[in-house]
């Protein structure tokens, strides 16, 4: 057993006491006594003499800069004293002057040589991103080029599940896009930017960044998923093994062992198509990343390549003062649209791609514009969660990912094939040479050889294909709108014209901790089927919108998920499933009718998941139900920090989630000063 006192006290050992005695007492000009032994704590004092070996002066570098007279005339001070900074670190003084590109990184934790953690990060999707920046900068220096790196780590979701980090979780994207933001313009003599990330919150926030600096070259490094584990279970089933373990679903040795073993490699993000790995494909889409970047198994050699292939792209777009700005036009933006829907991409997307355009000086996206797209594109890809059988990402990458799915997309005429982009080619043109890679068939090869799987059962022609995955609701309660993953609906809660129909008396909670209760309870207030759980105060304003996991996720994989439907105001994990709808707009904080409904109250959804419609409605007294007050539970978390709400009280002025969750700039300097 781990032992604080054995700990310290081992640690005095290793410290000769004898020789820092020795070197007290020489000291005649002190008026300190030796320290007793009786008095040593290892804590204030580890007693070692290796700390008064001190000096107060330095040689500094050798060499001089390369200053010009030009240079010193016309120079503002800081690059002067940027330079002093890059001799003192060490740097060779006769470079300076080179190049400088900037590398930002969501990296955390510390990682031994070997790869043994020193301190763990918050989640495995920061966990080896290190080493695509040092692939970067070595092709940097290579070039005679003088990389930096800098870095802002991000949250994990899957941790903050049902806690008060959850209330951070969205907040956070907008403070990390705005400090990644900040740091490119601190290296204000920066040639060309390139972001590196990984998961959920921090790739978002990487390219809300690198758009808003699009006055530079710039490029996205996606950081990978982890691999599936030969055991245990999918992270995203994994989460699940309280609520299972509640309803003797699963034993208690069997929990242990599966959650100890879901992650197959400590390094990239989630085996499944959540918000990570949906999000690296949309980078690929916008042109921001190389071909067939998304997705790469983390720590590979591929993995490494294509860091090594990005830096060199970087190079090229500033050689040819290619800017990010004429790269994320509104025909990437289309194709990122496009792609979303082919892939069958988290919802959360849906927030976050309207943040990158408006970082981008783009349109934002309207409900109506998601519709039309996910109307006219069907799902070629069968990843987790989706079905039928759900592939894990490293699957999709080695069935050809992103370029692969694009080449059907063409032949459909969905693609905007002039839109540009980093590998300084048109799509169209980084499609031409997929199709006649090597690259492209020996992965195919690999994946039948190590897995049995042929890659025409994980990217299906259109011939094939599936319906679309987002239905987007309106109704009585969601007058401006929810969303729902459709295809993520079992397909025996389906009729046989693709039709979800509901109607069953609603199950308010103004927390998700109460429905999680609910959900694990075996008495009386347990869920029962039939049931729509109504999660209403779980907006930006009340809880700053938090993904209901833990619901969802119960759901799914316990048996008392069976048709129960979900209507709520917050957001969902990328991998949720089922008949659960989020985004619901207004949210009850900022008077949407959602926070007027009651326990039993009839509610009606209606989901055609080939038509891609559905409504979401109160059906009982209409005036009755207009006439009442909000739920007398409808209140903001009182743990709320003073920051979510502020962040919460500005995006609600800037479109709310729906617009984003950004904020305009524009548009809060105007409400403020009415």
């Amino acid at each position: 057993m781990w032992s604080l006192t054995h700990h310290l006290a081992a640690h005095t050992r290793r410290v000769s006491l004898g020789r820092v005695r020795t070197l007290l007492e020489t000291r005649q000009e002190a008026a300190y006594d030796p320290i007793p032994l009786a008095m040593s704590d290892p804590i204030l004092d580890s007693r070692s003499e290796e700390i008064f070996v001190i000096r107060t002066t330095a040689s500094g570098p050798t060499g001089a800069l390369p200053f010009t007279g030009s240079f010193l005339q016309s120079s503002p001070s800081g690059d002067v004293f940027g330079w002093t900074q890059d001799a003192g670190m060490g740097w060779d003084p006769s470079s300076l002057g080179n190049p400088e590109f900037l590398m930002l990184s969501t990296s955390g934790g510390i990682r031994q040589p070997d790869g043994t953690p020193t301190a763990l990060g918050l989640h495995t999707g920061h966990w080896e991103v290190s080493l695509l920046m040092e692939e970067a900068a070595d092709v940097f220096k290579s070039a005679g080029a003088i990389p930096f790196a800098v870095f802002c780590s991000d949250p994990c979701d899957g941790r903050s599940q049902g806690t008060t980090g959850m209330f951070d979780s969205l907040a956070y994207r907008n403070d990390a896009a705005t400090v990644l933001r900040r740091l490119t313009r601190s290296l204000p003599t920066a040639k060309g930017m390139l972001g590196v990330a990984t998961c959920d919150k921090g790739l978002p926030a990487m390219m809300m960044a690198l758009a808003g600096n699009g006055h530079l070259p710039g490029i996205l490094v996606p950081g990978g998923v982890t691999l599936l584990s030969e055991e245990g279970e999918d992270l995203a089933k994994v989460q699940s093994v309280g609520a299972r373990f509640a309803h003797n679903e699963i034993d208690l040795e069997a929990a242990s062992e599966t959650a100890c073993r879901s992650c197959g490699s400590p390094g990239g993000g989630c085996q499944f198509l959540g918000t990570a790995a949906t999000t690296q494909v949309i980078a690929e889409a916008l042109g921001m990343s190389l071909p067939h970047s998304a997705l790469a198994p983390s720590g590979s050699e591929a993995w490494r390549d294509m860091a090594r292939r990005s830096a060199l792209a970087l190079l090229n777009l500033t050689a040819n003062k290619t800017l990010l700005s004429s790269i994320l036009t509104e025909d990437s933006l289309h194709n990122a649209m496009v792609l979303h829907a082919a892939f069958g991409g988290s919802t959360n997307l849906i927030l976050h791609i309207p943040a990158i355009a408006h970082a981008a000086k783009l349109p934002r996206p309207t409900v109506k514009d998601w519709q039309h797209i996910n109307q006219q594109v069907p799902r070629l890809v069968d990843a987790l969660p989706n079905g039928p059988h759900g592939y894990a990402t490293v699957q999709v990458f080695l069935a050809g990912g992103v370029p692969e799915v694009m080449l059907h997309l063409r032949e459909h005429d969905l693609l905007k094939l002039e839109a540009p982009t980093v590998s300084g080619k048109t799509l169209g043109e980084n499609l031409d040479w997929w199709e006649q890679s090597e690259r492209r068939q020996i992965y195919k090869e690999k994946l039948m050889c190590l897995d049995g799987i042929d890659s025409r059962d994980v990217i299906k022609a259109p011939s094939e294909a599936f319906p679309s995955t987002v239905t987007f609701v309106q109704g009585n309660l969601v007058p401006e709108g929810a969303v729902v993953k459709s295809t993520a609906i079992a397909p025996e809660l389906l009729n046989e014209e693709g039709i979800f129909l509901q109607e069953g008396p609603a199950r308010v909670f103004a927390s998700e901790e109460a429905a999680i209760a609910a959900l694990k309870s075996t008495g009386e207030d347990r869920v029962r089927e039939g049931d729509v759980l109504v999660l209403a105060g779980l907006g930006p304003l009340g809880a700053g919108m938090p993904e209901t996991y833990q619901v969802t996720s119960t759901l799914r994989y316990a048996s008392i998920g069976k048709n129960v439907a979900v209507l709520t105001d917050g957001r969902f994990s990328g991998v949720s499933t089922g008949p659960c709808l989020g985004h619901a707009s207004p949210e009850a904080l900022a008077g949407g009718p959602l926070g007027k409904v009651r326990d039993g109250d009839p509610i009606r959804i209606y989901i055609d998941t080939r038509k891609l419609v559905g409504t979401a409605d109160y059906v009982g007294d209409q005036e009755e139900f207009r006439s009442r007050d909000m739920h007398p539970d409808l209140a903001p978390d009182p743990r709320l920090p003073d920051d979510t709400r502020l962040w919460a009280a500005l995006q609600n002025i800037s479109g709310g989630s729906w617009g984003g969750s950004v904020y305009d700039v524009d548009e809060i300097i105007r409400r403020l000063s009415e």
